[in-house]
C-alpha cells in the first residue's frame, strides 16, 4: 500500500512540476488536425501497465539507487531551462528522465526494471517540434502521391503527379496535410509498440511486429488515395470529397490494424 500511496504522491508533485508542459502538450493534443490525438490515452496506458505488474511490483523490496539522483537533477535542470525558453518539447522529454531517476532513487533497480517499459511508453504522448512535423507532412505526402500515381497507372487510370496534385482524366486529386499518412504512421506506430510488449514471443519477433507497422501505415494511407482518386475520376471530386473521404479514414485504418494482427498471427 505505500508503495501505491508513494506512486500516488509522486504523480501529484511531477503534475505541478511540468503544469506548463502538460498545458502545452494537452494543447497540441486537442488542436484541429492533430497527429498527436492519441497523446491522451498513454498517461492511463502506462498506469494500466504498472497496475497490471501489481503483484510483481507488491514483492519487489525497496532498495533506493544513489544513482537515480543524477537523472532526476538532469531531468528537472533539462525542464526548468527549457520552461524558461519555453521549448516545451524537450521539456515533455526531460519526463522520462525525471520519472526513471525518481523511480530508481526511491526504490532501486528492480523497481525500475519493472516499470521501464510503462516509463518508456511516456514518449509516445509527447508532440513532435512543428518543424519536424511539417517536414515529414511533406515528404510523406510526396511520396504517397508518387507511389498513389504508379498504381493507378498500373490499374488503368491514367494519371499525372506535379508535388502533391495527382492529374487524372476528369479529375485534380491533392493530397494535403491530412492525406500524408503521419497521424495514422503514428497511431499505428504507438499500438505497434504496445501490441508487441504484451506479446508473448521471442524479442526479435516482437521487433519485427512492432517495424511491421511503418510499411502496413504507409500501404493503408496509399490505397485510401488510389480509391480517393478513382472515386474522384469516376463520379467527381465532390463525390470523393463528401462522405467517402471522412469514411475511408476510418475503414482504411481498420485494415491497417487487421494487417498488424495478421503479421501477429504469422509471427506467433
Amino acid at each position: 500500500m505505500k508503495k501505491w500511496i508513494s506512486l500516488g504522491v509522486m504523480s501529484l508533485l511531477l503534475t505541478f512540476a511540468y503544469f506548463p508542459t502538460i498545458v502545452w502538450m494537452v494543447d497540441r493534443w486537442s488542436a484541429k488536425d492533430s497527429y498527436f490525438g492519441h497523446g491522451f490515452l498513454i498517461p492511463f496506458v502506462s498506469l494500466y501497465l504498472v497496475w497490471r505488474k501489481r503483484k510483481e511490483i507488491a514483492t519487489i523490496v525497496p532498495s533506493p539507487s544513489r544513482w537515480g539522483l543524477p537523472l532526476l537533477i538532469t531531468g528537472l535542470l533539462v525542464h526548468l531551462v527549457s520552461a524558461l525558453i519555453k521549448v516545451y518539447f524537450t521539456s515533455a522529454f526531460s519526463i522520462l528522465l525525471t520519472v526513471t531517476g525518481l523511480v530508481l532513487f526511491l526504490w532501486g533497480k528492480k523497481m525500475l526494471r519493472a516499470a521501464a517499459f510503462p516509463i518508456i511508453f511516456l514518449l509516445f504522448m509527447v508532440p513532435f517540434p512543428l518543424v519536424v512535423v511539417g517536414t515529414a507532412t511533406v515528404r510523406l505526402k510526396l511520396f504517397a502521391a508518387m507511389c498513389a500515381t504508379h498504381v493507378l497507372h498500373a490499374i488503368g487510370f491514367p494519371a499525372l503527379q506535379k508535388g502533391h496534385l495527382i492529374y487524372m482524366k476528369n479529375a485534380v486529386v491533392a493530397v494535403e496535410d491530412p492525406c500524408s499518412g503521419l497521424r495514422s504512421l503514428l497511431s499505428l506506430l504507438t499500438l505497434g509498440v504496445l501490441f508487441a510488449y504484451l506479446k508473448q514471443a521471442s524479442f526479435p519477433r516482437k521487433t519485427l511486429f512492432f517495424l511491421s507497422s511503418i510499411p502496413i501505415a504507409m500501404i493503408a494511407n496509399i490505397v485510401r488515395i488510389i480509391l480517393l482518386a478513382g472515386i474522384a475520376d469516376i463520379y467527381g471530386v465532390e463525390a470523393a470529397l463528401k462522405f467517402f473521404h471522412d469514411f475511408s479514414g476510418f475503414v482504411v485504418f481498420g485494415l491497417a490494424l487487421g494487417g498488424l494482427s495478421t503479421v501477429g498471427r504469422i509471427l506467433r
